[in-house]
């Protein structure tokens, strides 16, 4: 195998690797996953989305790259797609997409809404633990 080929795999590799531990930790809201991590005392990220908003897209990169950290490899994260789960924006009491929402087990630690700020959402996070 050339180096192009081995690097290649390692990259493969790794991506798997990580890239699976990222994907398990993001889960489509569902309310009994989400009270199990709240009774549980897991620090809890609640995402508000939509897939046409801008401010949605430029968080994403800040939150992988947060959800990556050792910090919060216990963060239990859930999606709220903002244009088809309306039942959840009224009981999360969500106006806008782009919203964020933090609970340290089962109380709620804060909330933000179209911030795109690394440290703020970083400080947020750090609400969580």
């Amino acid at each position: 195998m050339n180096r192009r080929g081995l690097l290649c795999a390692v990259m493969l590799v790794a991506t798997m690797t990580f890239g699976a531990k990222a994907f398990a930790m993001d889960q489509k809201f569902d309310q009994g996953a989400f009270e199990a991590a709240q009774a549980a005392g897991r620090p809890i990220l609640v995402e508000v989305r939509a897939p046409w908003c801008p401010i949605c897209k430029a968080q994403a990169p800040i939150l992988s790259r947060l959800k990556n950290d050792v910090r919060f490899k216990d963060l239990a994260t859930f999606t709220i797609d903002f244009d088809s789960q309306k039942d959840l924006l009224r009981k999360f009491n969500v106006q806008k997409q782009s919203t964020l929402i933090v609970f340290k087990g089962a109380r709620e630690a804060g909330r933000s809404t179209g911030d795109t700020d690394p440290k703020s959402i970083e400080a947020l996070l750090d609400k969580s633990i």
